[in-house]
């Protein structure tokens, strides 16, 4: 068996899960977030696209796993599940029906159940089956925020997770900068990026990364079609490194060939705009108050119309399609405080689009008892590749 935290680590979380199940009144929890299981007992798939789903009660039974044949022996191996139970791939297949016999075993007619329904592991489709089954039969309540709002303060094993994907995002940033002159292929620097990260035990992140020169470099999310680098240029690099599914983010946008003074003067606002997020995101503020500062300092320079209306989100283990892990978004008006502990990805953001011009800067941050602190060893700047 390969966990990657201490099994009463695992048993704190299981506690703690229970805990909030028991405030909010749920007598079970449906987890269908990949996210979820991997975070209570170390389960570790991609096999999270078809049906799968956890059964947790809130008294002190075991918890049930519900999957395909495919992902035994990974449950068997990767996790700290002893209930494991199979559907099967058939014509007219409705895995609700094993999950009702699941829950029936487990005396839960009538009763009120959580579900995870923000997620990835749940689609529609899906939905829908489980719903039409189990809505007559019990009351199913929306708790797709009760195992993630858990997931937002990390432990100190996760912070050192984390920390160990910072670095390797540090040397994957690093390559790609230097493969990225006059005349370079985007592919070949997204190639160079990867290297240090799976070379250094990481894993492949989950998305990305973002890259894209000339009129794409304005882009915030992939594009198909990488293509090559003119004499003068501008790149945006957003990549992610992932350790233990645990990811750290880095964002920049450079210069190739020569400098650009509006482009020079929007560094030095976004730098400006991120020192000042830096600093309000700590205890006695709240998250939107991060939001604040980011506006504060592009609209007094005049950037007001080129900036995001959200400069960032949490970060923690996750699996595809995202590196993403909200909420929390950073947004102005979101009342949720800062708290220790916390893996916060901080993007300022300009777009100018008249003028063809992007400037990014982003990095991840722990937040303390005091100031945060910056997760990266890398200084931003201004940089013109040659």
């Amino acid at each position: 068996m390969v966990l990657h935290f201490e099994r009463a680590e695992f048993d704190q979380r299981v506690a703690n899960a229970r805990v909030a199940m028991r405030r909010e009144g749920l007598d079970a929890l449906l987890l269908f977030a990949q996210e979820s299981t991997y975070y209570l007992t170390g389960f570790d798939t991609s096999g999270f696209v078809f049906f799968q789903c956890a059964v947790l009660t809130a008294d002190e039974r075991p918890m049930t796993l519900l999957t395909r044949r495919p992902d035994l022996e990974q449950a068997r191996r990767t996790s700290t599940f002893e209930d494991i139970r199979l559907w099967y791939d058939a014509p007219g297949m409705d895995p609700s029906r094993e999950l009702m016999a699941i829950l029936e075993e487990k005396g839960l007619k009538g009763a009120r159940v959580g579900i995870e329904m923000r997620t990835f592991g749940l689609t529609a489709d899906n939905y829908a089956l489980v719903h039409n089954r189990l809505s007559p039969w019990c009351t199913l309540v929306d708790a797709s925020n009760l195992v993630r709002g858990l997931r937002v303060v990390k432990s100190a094993a996760e912070i050192a997770y984390v920390r160990r994907a910072a670095e390797l995002a540090d040397d994957s940033l690093v390559a790609m900068i230097e493969k990225a002159r006059p005349g370079s292929f985007e592919g070949d620097i997204a190639a160079a990026g990867s290297v240090p990260i799976l070379a250094g035990g990481g894993d492949p992140p989950p998305s990305g990364p973002v890259l894209g020169s000339g009129d794409r470099a304005l882009l915030v999310r992939s594009a198909t079609g990488f293509r090559t680098l003119d004499g003068e240029d501008q790149l945006t690099i957003e990549h992610a490194a992932s350790y233990r599914r645990y990811c750290a983010c880095l964002m920049r946008t450079i210069a190739i060939g020569r400098a650009q003074p509006l482009q020079q003067r929007m560094f030095a606002v976004t730098h400006e705009a991120i020192t000042a997020m830096t600093e309000a995101a700590r205890p006695g503020n709240t998250i939107g108050m991060i939001d604040d500062a980011h506006r504060r300092v592009f609209d007094k320079e005049g950037f007001g119309g080129s900036r995001m209306s959200a400069c960032g989100y949490s970060l923690g283990a996750t699996y595809r399609p995202s590196w993403m892990d909200v909420p929390p978004m950073i947004y102005s008006g979101n009342e949720m405080p800062v708290a220790p502990g916390m893996i916060l990805f901080l993007h300022a953001i300009l777009i100018d689009a008249p003028n063809n011009l992007a400037m990014s800067l982003g990095y991840t941050i722990l937040t303390t008892e005091g100031s945060a602190e910056v997760l990266s060893r890398i200084q931003p700047e201004y940089v013109v590749t040659t």
